[in-house]
């Protein structure tokens, strides 16, 4: 099978010896992002919300030059400096996804690298050209569900 090596100026160059991502079919792998502005090369500040949203921002671009976005995500793992920021982070993060949120794992770490607050990676379905991303059966059921009154919540 063939490896592509996915890299962008859009995002960040990488800080060591590996590649912003690497595809493999049709699933594209990142490497852990931290919140380095690609503009400056510096690691923004405003505390770890502000660190989030850059990630976030890093990750979008480069699931862009992989072909695919955050809407085709379907794994992340976050790594926290600090367990505590858990709650905060979850809110940026939860900014950036859809209805069909990704599976995630969350770790705290003792160190992230340049001392950033937040690193996340991800795993995206690449699609096929010409090919959109179709809700999953669970996303129809819970769709319809809702339609007819049965949705979480609804006591009918």
């Amino acid at each position: 099978m063939k490896r592509d090596i996915i890299s962008t100026q859009n995002a960040p160059t990488a800080i060591g010896p590996y590649s912003q991502a690497v595809r493999v079919g049709n699933f594209v792998h990142t490497a852990g992002q931290i919140a380095i502005d690609p503009d400056t090369s510096q690691l923004v500040t405003g505390g770890v919300a502000a660190q989030a949203e850059q990630v976030m921002n890093n990750l979008q671009a480069v699931l862009e030059a992989a072909g695919t976005s955050l809407d085709n995500v379907v794994k992340t793992t976050i790594f926290l400096r600090y367990m505590k920021d858990f709650g905060t982070v979850n809110e940026v993060y939860g900014r950036f996804f859809g209805e069909g949120k990704p599976a995630r794992s969350t770790v705290a770490v003792s160190a992230l690298p340049l001392k950033a607050l937040v690193e996340i990676e991800v795993v995206a379905l690449v699609p096929e050209p010409g090919e959109t991303k179709e809700p999953t059966k669970t996303e129809k059921g819970e769709k319809s569900a809702k339609k007819k009154g049965k949705g979480k919540g609804k006591n009918k």
